[in-house]
């Protein structure tokens, strides 16, 4: 399949980007002018768009849109809702539009019920809103909400669901081994999961 990666130069997109590749897909990065790429694979398929202005034609020719991208811990609300917000629910339109087959999301722990007091609430609040806005898209859907992330590169021994603890961690490995899952997988669409590492 034909899966169009966005954040694919992130720190869990690149992860994603790999083993879409080693399951036989054929990952496209969505990448911004002047975002690093050397860390891609260098076979990979690039696809110029800034998530705060994509153009029409951006999901154009592929089966599965990944959502992976965020605008970073050390950017402001106005980045965060430019990008998690508004840069997410244009590309669910957009995939809508080119009649992609399914979106997938990676969204975040408390984002189904934003915590007002929460020092993270505008993210939360904006990851709430693109969440929502995909559930309400139409489009075959599968949302990823992992605990905090870790750099690792975990061991596949995954939690999911109700059996989630909400305070532990979620290593960035587990979490693009089940973003690539839910790609793939008939038993994803439909479902928003919490998910940790064991």
């Amino acid at each position: 399949m034909k899966i169009l990666v966005a954040g694919a130069t992130g720190k869990t997109g690149l992860r994603l980007v790999k083993e879409l590749k080693t399951r036989g897909h054929d990952p496209i990065a969505l990448v911004r002018d002047g975002s690093d790429k050397s860390a891609l694979p260098e076979d990979v398929e690039l696809r110029h768009g800034d998530l705060a202005d994509l153009n029409d034609t951006v999901c154009e020719g592929c089966d599965v849109v990944v959502f992976a991208a965020g605008s970073g811990s050390s950017t402001g609300p106005d980045m965060t809702d430019k990008i998690d917000r508004d840069g997410a629910k244009r590309l669910i339109d957009l995939a809508v539009q080119s009649k992609v087959s399914r979106f997938v999301m990676l969204s975040t722990v408390g984002a189904d019920n934003p915590d007002v007091d929460s020092k993270l609430a505008h993210y939360l609040q904006a990851k709430h809103d693109a969440d929502e806005h995909l559930m309400a898209s139409g489009i075959e859907y599968a949302i990823l909400r992992p605990v905090a992330l870790t750099e690792e590169d975990g061991t596949r021994d995954i939690r999911l669901g109700e059996d989630v603890d909400v305070e532990a961690t979620a290593a960035r490995g587990d979490v693009a081994f089940l973003l690539a899952n839910a790609v793939e997988d008939n038993e994803w669409p439909g479902k928003a999961l919490l998910m940790q590492s064991a």
